[in-house]
């Protein structure tokens, strides 16, 4: 999903019906993968750490891509805030059975 909500902004000259176009072609493939990933997850989380799982990935791949394809200089408070992150997951995770 990184890709395709930020991956066109390099080529904004081109036309947005492409961009709009290409972005739901890339998130229909997406979606054909998560969707049943959702569905066999719910038998071992609950909805809230599925989503705390889906929000945690989709963060540390949206920060790779904006490293590698946009040559985004991670600084010290990037890192601090991915660390907060991190420490709600944990807290989500906290006292759980599946833990």
């Amino acid at each position: 999903m990184t890709f395709a909500w930020y991956g066109h902004l390099k080529e904004r000259e081109n036309p947005i019906f492409k961009a709009i176009l290409s972005s739901w072609l890339i998130a229909l493939f997406e979606y054909s993968f998560l969707i049943p990933a959702i569905r066999l997850g719910i038998n071992q989380f609950s909805i809230i750490q599925l989503r705390v799982i889906q929000e945690s990935i989709a963060l540390i791949v949206f920060c790779i891509f904006s490293i590698t394809y946009y040559k985004f200089k991670f600084k010290l408070n990037h890192f601090i805030g991915l660390i907060f992150i991190l420490l709600a997951v944990f807290f989500v995770f906290w006292n759980s059975k599946r833990f």
